[in-house]
């Protein structure tokens, strides 16, 4: 089937949800951990995998095998027929050229115009939309679940899925996902005592023993402190979620002196969020532009080496700019800055004075 025109604008979505979108089916396309660090509004996550892909590729399931929950299922068979179908990835612009390899998107759409829906990408995908309407995206930790139906739990963390896999039965195929999220099941060494990764992470005592991690900063506003009552972790909670109105720069002080007091004291800290992709970046980023004297992109390139699917949100990474720029500022070129010299910043959403304490 040939659709005419297959894109929709992001500019004609933000219409769409302004007026309510009562005939708007949403779906994201990227990995389970993409969409919960932010997705657009009513948006349903389609969680693919390799072995998904070549099955559709081969016309053998439907759709709605890939959508993990039940009402979400239901919500996408009774209305995909009905209504305007818009898919979206992280940032496809324009329609593949003849041979280029197929990603996710475009099987999936290639799949609902052979099943007859009214189907379109979205121009430029997540990354396009949420840098013009962040207002209409929303994360995982803003939304409520009702306690008489909550999804998977893992790990203890209540309402929050954290498990990421999710088999039809047959496990002799290698999983080979066309984005591989590159994301380790253990914490990425970022320096010899820090360390970056996610929810799962914090709360596996096998891993936090390995590498010697007694410190804890979970920058999130609703996991738990798993340990917090041993007496064996030292924990710092940074009340912050991933989402453009959020000002996470006033806490780089705090946190910054907390990594330092893990180095001080000999020991390994975990830094996390729920993912390991954007609030917990963002705080090991300022810690290595303010430690190391890095610029923002030194700093960045460092993690992104280290730990390839980083993301920070686009509002975090404004903050770490302001955060280099202030830096700058108080920072002499040639270096012979004393310990006695005190340095501070202000945050990009007010004006508040913030003091650096000495290494």
């Amino acid at each position: 089937m040939c659709n005419r025109t297959p894109s929709k604008s992001v500019e004609w979505l933000q219409v769409e949800l302004e007026s309510g979108g009562t005939s708007l089916l949403l779906l994201d396309c990227r990995s389970h951990e993409l969409y919960e660090s932010s997705h657009i509004e009513s948006a349903i996550n389609l969680a693919m995998t390799g072995l998904m892909l070549r099955r559709f590729k081969k016309g053998n399931i439907p759709i709605q095998t890939v959508i993990p929950k039940h009402e979400e299922k239901e919500k996408f068979i009774g209305r995909c027929k009905t209504d305007t179908v818009v898919l979206y990835d992280e940032c496809s612009a324009e329609w593949p050229a003849s041979g280029a390899p197929a990603s996710v998107l475009f099987v999936l759409l290639q799949k609902l115009w052979e099943d007859g829906c009214k189907a379109f990408y979205l121009e430029g995908g997540f990354v396009k939309f949420h840098t013009e309407y962040p207002e209409h995206c929303e994360t995982l930790l803003d939304s409520s679940c009702p306690s008489s139906s909550p999804p998977v739990s893992a790990l203890g963390f209540g309402n929050l899925r954290i498990s990421s896999d999710c088999s039809d039965g047959e496990s002799t195929e290698p999983e080979e996902s066309p984005f591989p999220s590159n994301q380790p099941d253990f914490p990425v060494q970022i320096l010899p005592y820090l360390y970056l990764g996610c929810a799962k992470d914090s709360a596996n005592l096998d891993v936090l023993g390995q590498y010697n991690i007694t410190y804890i900063l979970n920058v999130t506003p609703n996991l738990p402190n798993m340990f917090e009552h041993d007496g064996h972790f030292r924990y710092k909670q940074i009340p912050i979620s991933d989402h453009w109105s959020q000002n996470l720069s006033q806490f780089f002080p705090e946190a910054i002196s907390f990594i330092d007091e893990a180095r001080s004291k000999r020991c390994g800290i975990l830094v996390h969020c729920l993912a390991g992709i954007s609030r917990s970046v963002t705080v090991t980023v300022a810690y290595l532009m303010q430690r190391l004297n890095l610029s923002l992109n030194d700093a960045y390139d460092f993690v992104k080496r280290k730990k390839s699917n980083i993301s920070p949100n686009f509002n975090f990474m404004g903050q770490l700019l302001d955060f280099e720029r202030t830096l700058g500022r108080h920072t002499p070129c040639d270096n012979r800055s004393t310990s006695e010299e005190q340095l501070f910043f202000t945050t990009p959403t007010n004006h508040n004075v913030f003091q650096l304490e000495s290494a």
